[in-house]
């Protein structure tokens, strides 16, 4: 009796199971995630707003899930050693990564096959629309003014800057002028550093504007050395509350920005996906990542898996075309 009972209960166990794999369900694996520590890949600098991003999700990760997320910075190549290091780590959740805008823009600059489609996206958290700033004593008290004399000015009688060639507050000026029905060259762009060194440079009279985040120009603005005239966002940053956006200022309705979310190598394990993506919808529901990210005037955008990947594609194909108006795409 005793026998039969134990072969009923060890077929009854293997059928479960079995209907589990059929189904691409492990629950025993899910619920005994992270059974060690997880590593957080980081393509860019110590530092910088990406790196900030990355340790505050990471130690709201730990404190949730129990164990370590240790984060790694891997730089280089324009992003391209992070984001690789990203795509080849086993797929079995001890490697995740901060994916960013420079995913959507790599690959056509053709410095990595890499693209969206590289990765299991697990969540969107974060975007920052691009500003358009002047200095303090530029004559362009809006947006709308700064657009007509841009319009009636030579090609290349304007100068922007907030990165380098091809960076992605170089695409948002291209995007902004396609979408006045400009050439994608009508102001012409000034590489830089980043948006530190390009504010400087415009607070000292050497740039006409820049197009780098609000969040990045705050300390050249809050100095009264600058002003930001519009966002290129469908809403205001309630940081900013004054700063109107482009559709508000002109009846443009064009957005761009960068962004930052979580993303793990192809073929994740669903299980695995679906436990990291509700861990990762908590971190964004804390106080502790909203107060982080208010404080630093950074943007916080939700998007599960399926929405992150869908605005990730969407991302794409606008880089693509800023890209090929500017003439900087080599796909």
């Amino acid at each position: 009796m005793s026998k039969k009972i134990t072969r009923r209960t060890f077929a009854a166990s293997t059928a479960a199971v079995a209907a589990s794999a059929a189904f691409g369900l492990t629950p025993a694996r899910a619920q005994a995630y992270p059974a060690r520590p997880v590593t957080v890949i980081v393509p860019w600098g110590a530092g910088g707003g990406t790196d900030a991003t990355a340790r505050i999700v990471a130690a709201l990760l730990e404190k949730d899930l129990g164990q370590p997320f240790n984060v790694v910075n891997r730089t280089g190549g324009s992003g391209v050693v992070g984001h690789t290091a990203i795509a080849t780590a086993q797929p079995d959740g001890y490697t995740i990564g901060m994916l960013t805008v420079e995913i959507s823009m790599m690959h056509w600059q053709g410095l990595t096959d890499l693209t969206p489609k590289s990765y299991t996206p697990l969540a969107l958290m974060n975007e920052d629309p691009p500003g358009i700033q002047v200095s303090s004593s530029s004559p362009y008290k809006t947006v709308k003014e700064l657009a007509e004399a841009i319009k009636a000015a030579p090609p290349g009688k304007f100068k922007a800057s907030g990165t380098g060639q091809g960076g992605i507050w170089h695409l948002a000026l291209v995007g902004w002028m396609q979408a006045m029905g400009l050439p994608a060259n009508q102001v012409a762009w000034v590489p830089s550093n980043g948006a530190a060194p390009a504010m400087q440079d415009l607070a000292a009279g050497g740039l006409d504007l820049t197009t780098c985040s609000v969040p990045e120009a705050r300390a050249i603005i809050e100095a009264g050395k600058a002003r930001s005239l519009a966002i290129m966002a469908p809403a205001r940053n309630p940081i900013f509350k004054d700063v109107p956006t482009l559709k508000e200022a002109m009846g443009i309705d064009y957005a761009t920005g960068a962004w930052r979310g979580i993303g793990a190598p192809k073929n994740l394990p669903p299980e695995l996906a679906t436990k990291l993506t509700a861990a990762l919808k908590k971190v964004y529901d804390s106080a502790e990542f909203k107060d982080f990210m208010s404080n630093r005037g950074f943007g916080t955008v939700w998007g599960d898996a399926a929405h992150f990947a869908g605005f990730m594609d969407k991302g794409d194909a606008q880089m693509g075309e800023a890209m090929k108006a500017a003439g900087l795409s080599k796909a």
